[in-house]
């Protein structure tokens, strides 16, 4: 079914639950990276008004962390932290979610923290609360999608 790729378990689908999940740090990642550049804009270029010029240095941020992280997770859902967390991953993402749905979905997140900043720290605490559920709470990372969506 079409739904399913595009909508469905990681290991097959473009997007997934933890869709949500990367737009919320999208938002929280975003806005830090976009004040750490602004300090940096400021300090090192000693320029006030900055924004046309950091929204390239801004996107370029988000997207390594978020390429970091895609990295990060690749090796713990292959094994390398051990079978526990390798079974908590639940298998390996598609490689259309992990290189691009997730990466462009934390780039939204950054857009929509650049455009209402007062979304932040209820972000941060959705966030938080998403992984604290997700970890010690729930039996594996797919756990709400099958709950939902069988």
């Amino acid at each position: 079914m079409v739904f399913d790729a595009i909508f469905g378990l990681k290991t097959h689908a473009v997007f997934d639950i933890w869709t949500i999940e990367h737009l919320l740090t999208g938002i929280s990642v975003g806005f830090a990276v976009k004040k750490n550049n602004y300090k940096v804009f400021q300090k090192v270029l000693n320029v006030i008004k900055h924004n046309h010029y950091s929204l390239w240095f801004d996107m370029n941020g988000v997207l390594l962390a978020a390429y970091l992280w895609e990295t990060l997770e690749h090796y713990l859902e292959t094994g390398l932290a051990g079978a526990r967390v390798e079974y908590w991953f639940q298998g390996v993402e598609f490689w259309p979610n992990r290189l691009i749905a997730d990466p462009l979905i934390l780039v939204l997140g950054y857009m929509i923290a650049r455009k209402w900043p007062f979304l932040v720290w209820p972000a941060r605490f959705f966030s938080a609360t998403w992984l604290i559920l997700h970890v010690f709470i729930f039996p594996h990372s797919m756990y709400l999608q099958e709950l939902l969506f069988s």
